[in-house]
């Protein structure tokens, strides 16, 4: 039997030097002290830290602060997120009320359409909110955590909500019975057994709006409020096969955070993406 199984082992190899592939360029482009695409393979040739250097002492690039932003941002927009989320999905499963059902289908509706549609209203929007209150106008790290917030919150209630159907309400009716109020049923009670799912929406949270350019690149203009998305896309943006080894260096170093997430969350991570594959 295990003569047969040779093609999965083949598969598995082929999966893991496509996923290996690019990481070992970005590497190797990162060590190129010549900086250009055309000059960088798989292997370096006369490595060298001089892009790293470049990128921590570049006046016109506070790589340091874009990334103290990102922390910022991506951090507290996946939090918030993610108890937004999590209270939108208690209500929706464990309350009822009028309107429950078309909230929950106008909110399905809303998130089939792309964000980049509501980009001109937000960017008015926001325009009008600076004039109010400046700290959460264009060009600062609260407007644009504010928008993401808006963005992700209809499909975190949907994913949330689906994981809080399977847990038993008995136990909601127990802690009630033994004098629990509806606060403590739900921070002491549902929270600590959806935390596999919490894990799993926070973290992939954290990495889309580590990804996400657009309404980051139109939100924030100013260098030093750039994300390091913008920063690292202004590096290049302009300036084809030019100086890559300087944003090849700037991305391996963004990758950082997530591996070390990734790595403290992974028990985690595991038990709650099997968790949304078996229960429905």
């Amino acid at each position: 039997m295990r003569e047969h199984l040779w093609w999965r082992h083949l598969i598995g190899l082929a999966a893991l030097v496509f996923a290996l592939v690019p990481i070992l360029f970005l590497i190797s482009a990162a060590l190129n002290p010549i900086g250009t695409l055309s000059t960088t393979s798989l292997l370096p040739s006369g490595a060298s830290f001089s892009n790293f250097s470049k990128l921590f002492h570049d006046p016109n690039s506070p790589y340091v602060r874009w990334y103290v932003n990102t922390l910022v941002i991506c951090g507290v927009s996946a939090v918030l997120n993610v108890l937004i989320g999590v209270s939108g999905a208690y209500a929706f499963s464990r309350l009822r009320f009028r309107g429950r059902r078309p909230g929950l289908t106008g909110i399905m509706l809303v998130q089939m359409f792309p964000n980049f549609i509501s980009l001109t209203a937000l960017y008015l929007t926001f325009i009008s909110i600076g004039g109010v209150l400046p700290a959460f106008g264009l060009n600062t790290s609260l407007g644009l955590i504010l928008v993401y917030l808006g963005g992700a919150m209809g499909v975190n209630t949907w994913l949330l909500k689906g994981y809080l159907d399977t847990i038993p309400k008995e136990l909601d009716e127990s802690a009630r019975i033994d004098g629990a109020t509806e606060t403590q049923v739900f921070f002491k009670v549902v929270l600590p057994l959806a935390r596999p799912m919490l894990v799993v929406v926070g973290l992939f949270s954290f990495v889309s709006f580590l990804n996400e350019i657009l309404l980051a690149g139109v939100f924030l203009t100013d260098t030093t409020h750039k994300t390091l998305a913008v920063g690292l896309y202004g590096l290049v943006s302009g300036n084809h096969n030019t100086d890559y080894g300087e944003f090849a260096a700037g991305s391996l170093l963004a990758g950082i955070p997530v591996v070390l997430i990734y790595l403290y969350l992974q028990k985690y991570l595991v038990k709650g993406l099997t968790a949304g594959a078996v229960k429905g």
